[in-house]
């Protein structure tokens, strides 16, 4: 036989670059969303103090890490180096992570194609993908929001406006 030349696959610089800055913000936002939303500090409320999760891509992607401390306050720990996580939310790949924060394919769509893996207790784990979903309503217009969660929320306007510009201003500042 000849020698076969070994191929790697790329490192698909600009996906993981898009997806570690969706993170980012995504997860400065969850804190944002459980200060200003009834609905995501109610969630919070339900989950034990020192409470961590982490969501991210195999194999070695880019992740994020939430922290809920105790008094309900609630920490984006960025990538949480050395941080003991209880809930670990994992995207099979890359390619398939960058499909649901491209808001081609919903975390419902993902999870039912066996696209997501759930290290943790899963009522926690429904908590927090009601979370992203809230978070989502908050962050993208409704054209794309439908797109990304399973069913769009039927809130009043004042909730879509304020609640939206309170998550944005909160999110950005980091107040």
């Amino acid at each position: 036989m000849g020698h076969f030349r070994e191929v790697t696959p790329g490192r698909r610089v600009v996906q993981r670059l898009y997806i570690a800055v969706m993170l980012w913000f995504v997860g400065r936002a969850i804190v944002a969303a459980s200060k200003a939303d009834k609905d995501v500090k109610q969630e919070f409320d339900a989950l034990p103090d020192g409470f961590t999760f982490s969501l991210g891509s195999l194999p070695s992607g880019p992740r994020m890490v939430i922290q809920k401390k105790a008094g309900g306050k609630v920490r984006y720990l960025g990538q949480g180096k050395g941080v003991d996580i209880d809930l670990n939310l994992t995207i099979k790949h890359l390619q398939a992570f960058f499909m649901i924060f491209s808001f081609q394919e919903s975390t419902a769509t993902a999870n039912a194609r066996a696209r997501l893996f759930v290290d943790g207790g899963v009522p926690e784990a429904c908590a927090v993908v009601r979370v992203l979903d809230i978070v989502q309503v908050y962050l993208l217009p409704k054209v794309i929001a439908k797109l990304a969660v399973k069913r769009y929320p039927v809130w009043s306007w004042r909730r879509h406006i304020l609640g939206r510009s309170v998550v944005y201003l909160r999110t950005v500042t980091g107040i």
